[in-house]
């Protein structure tokens, strides 16, 4: 069975020299199989899975592929929404936690998770969120969502302790939920770039 990896899924390899492309010094300082990289939108010739690189600072991000057959673990961002498992993370206390469990104590009409440093918290309980983190979601949309329930989500986390942010993943590309609102067009980032959108799923002709 073919597995999909979708963008901001966060996959473990096997082997250090697994990861392919990349040509950052600290990334042979700092990155381990222990630690995930995070499924990014590109695509490959070879059918290699495009990868991004997390390092211990904010600067410190990697472009790179990786061969389906290097892959052992997936963790999906609707995974890490779990309430339960919200409720179980050491990082319970940090505002962009609080938040995530209060939506995931709520029913909504999509598939959402967590992604950026929140999610990379809650995946390997390495501690790189604190009080003033922000707090990256995404929406899963494989088909158009109604204009107005996404303003209620939106509406919901304008209240929020923490900064958040939603990145709505359609079948086109994804895009920022808080942007298309306000102008109703987005710039929808797609496997070969991003290009300005009005409908963000209508595939462009």
């Amino acid at each position: 069975m073919t597995t999909t990896y979708r963008p901001h899924d966060l996959i473990w390899l096997n082997a250090r020299d697994a990861l392919e492309g990349i040509t950052e010094s600290w990334v042979d300082e700092v990155w381990h199989t222990g630690l995930p990289v995070v499924v990014r939108r590109d695509v490959d010739g070879d059918n290699r899975i495009p990868v991004g690189v997390r390092g211990l600072k904010r600067h410190q991000r990697a472009a790179g592929w990786v061969k389906p057959d290097a892959v052992v673990r997936v963790v999906s961002p609707e995974a890490l929404g779990e309430a339960s498992l919200l409720l179980r993370s050491p990082f319970i206390s940090q505002p962009p936690v609080q938040v995530a469990l209060q939506l995931a104590q709520q029913a909504w009409p999509w598939t959402w998770g967590i992604t950026g440093s929140t999610g990379y918290a809650l995946a390997t309980g390495i501690p790189v969120i604190h009080a003033a983190s922000d707090l990256d979601l995404l929406i899963r949309a494989p088909q158009p969502l109604a204009r107005d329930a996404l303003a209620v989500w939106q509406d919901a986390l304008e209240h929020a302790l923490c900064r958040a942010d939603t990145q709505v993943d359609t079948p086109e590309g994804g895009f920022a939920l808080a942007e298309w609102l306000r102008d109703g067009k987005t710039l929808l980032k797609t496997s070969r770039g991003p290009r300005l959108a009005t409908d963000p799923w209508r595939r462009e002709e």
